[in-house]
């Protein structure tokens, strides 16, 4: 008698099911569709855990460039000033600062302008 090995196929699909439960249309219970749709959100998982560190540099940047810009310098200038000033704070605490404590980010402006 042959084994056809029906309880972990269910299993198999149930569980994939359970993984894709919100899905839209044939992608949450239809077996192939929804295991389409699990290797594509893999996928895109994936990269966007690389977009993610990109996406916030971009906006500590842009966080840094207003309040910079405030202070009536660019946001190039106000990075080379610090490299000459000799202030190694990286973008995320630049911007923190720009956000949580303005009196200490304009300070920090002022030591820039001195180091120009």
């Amino acid at each position: 008698m042959r084994v056809k090995g029906a309880s972990q196929s269910n299993n198999k699909r149930k569980k994939l099911f359970t993984i894709t439960k919100g899905y839209w249309g044939q992608r949450k219970n239809v077996y192939r569709r929804a295991r389409e749709a699990y290797l594509a959100a893999l996928s895109r998982a994936y990269n966007d855990r690389k977009r993610k560190k990109r996406d916030y540099r971009r906006l500590w940047i842009t966080r840094i460039s207003a309040a910079v810009r405030a202070e009536g310098m660019s946001y190039s200038v106000f990075m080379n000033g610090l490299k000459k000033a000799g202030i190694t704070l990286n973008r995320k605490m630049l911007s923190e600062m720009a956000i949580n404590d303005a009196k200490g980010f304009s300070e920090l402006v002022a030591k820039v302008k001195a180091a120009k």
